[in-house]
């Protein structure tokens, strides 16, 4: 795997960005959102990943949304469904859709009961539905989990899910991938901790299952990109740095595996966005804790090209008594974690922290409490 700086050219955006959303549509990748230091967006940048081109397109629509960052934007259909986010002191939980044909906004009324406003959730599309879960509130750390009903576009419904099994405590900044047909959480913070823990939700059971892995890598803000049989972890907050370090987590045995990557190593980062095309993995923006990027990047996955091949795999759960009989006793109640420093032990979320973050017989859980290093958003601005 070698890093190479990408040679872009067109209508490059003049501007930095975090905390903003990519959306690939075909070859035709769709920024939307995200913030610089001073002030938050609300306009879309195309990027042709075949001709490395820039552009802006001309949008219409009678309600645009507002500027956000640490919003979710999902592709369904050649429509981009964007959700909540939040600009400075604000929190949204409001649902906007763009037509990538039409070039037009609309905001859907939607029905049922919506979840509470947030930012840095995470949303997937699973059978006809947007799966989101966890996020920030302002207040504390979510780990609710809701649906969003997309099969008629004229009337989108929300619905509150009731999961059992071993349940997370509140996160932001985590990823969520949707792996046949269950979602794989990985790290996060609950505004004060970067989380190194593995939880997966299995969709149709609403049972969630806590992976056991010889090793953890505290992580948050960062990317997971689904290559093959294979999830790529690119930066993020490591719990005391951000990191450029690449990550791979095998799907079929669910452990950690080392990869050699080569070139010009961009700077760490988090906050970024990440996407797959045409065995280029590529990342974009993102903030170091002093500096927001405007810059793209892609790793070249020609040495191992067959991975994104690999398309038949399962990932087996085990339904034993112990994981049906216990619960976090953190996350027993769905929703906030109502004292995060609380519910944080030396196993943060039940995964054990490694040797070199134990100080004495005492965990150090490295708070972020640093205005520059602490995820902002979550908990407070």
């Amino acid at each position: 795997m070698y890093w190479s700086r990408a040679p872009t050219h067109g209508n490059i955006p003049r501007r930095s960005f975090k905390a903003h959303s990519a959306s690939l549509a075909d070859e035709i990748l769709w920024i939307f959102g995200g913030c610089d230091s001073t002030s938050c967006f609300k306009d879309l940048f195309c990027f042709d990943t075949e001709t490395m081109c820039w552009s802006r397109p001309k949008v219409s629509g009678e309600i645009l949304p507002p500027p956000r960052r640490a919003h979710s934007a999902t592709m369904v259909d050649k429509r981009l469904v964007v959700f909540a986010g939040g600009d400075g002191p604000a929190y949204f939980n409001d649902v906007f859709i763009f037509d990538t044909v039409s070039l037009r906004w609309s905001k859907p009324e939607v029905f049922g009961n919506p979840p509470s406003p947030r930012r840095a959730h995470t949303s997937s599309y699973w059978d006809h539905q947007l799966i989101i879960f966890g996020g920030g509130n302002g207040i504390g750390a979510l780990n609710d989990v809701y649906s969003l009903d997309l099969r008629d576009w004229d009337r989108l419904e929300w619905k509150k899910w009731e999961c059992t099994g071993q349940i997370p405590i509140g996160r932001g900044y985590h990823t969520s991938n949707l792996v046949d047909g269950k979602l794989i959480v990985i790290g996060g913070s609950d505004g004060h901790t970067s989380f190194g823990d593995i939880h997966i939700l299995r969709l149709d059971t609403k049972y969630w299952y806590r992976v056991t892995t010889e090793e953890q890598h505290l992580r948050m803000g960062h990317t997971a990109t689904q290559v093959g049989s294979y999830l790529f972890i690119i930066g993020g907050h490591d719990g005391s740095s951000y990191t450029s370090d690449i990550l791979t987590l095998n799907l079929v045995n669910l452990q950690w595996e080392p990869r050699r990557v080569c070139g010009k190593i961009p700077p760490g980062r988090g906050y970024h966005e990440a996407w797959l095309r045409d065995s280029r993995l590529f990342m974009h923006g993102g903030y170091d804790g002093r500096l927001i990027y405007d810059d793209l990047h892609f790793v070249d996955l020609a040495a191992c090209a067959y991975l994104p091949q690999i398309t038949s795999f399962g990932i087996e759960l085990e339904d034993d008594d112990e994981q049906h009989q216990q619960q976090d006793p953190a996350a027993a109640a769905l929703g906030t974690t109502a004292n995060p420093e609380a519910a944080t032990s030396t196993t943060a979320g039940s995964i054990t922290i490694p040797h070199e973050y134990q100080n004495g017989s005492r965990a150090d859980l490295t708070l972020l409490t640093n205005s520059v290093d602490r995820p902002a958003g979550l908990l407070d601005d």
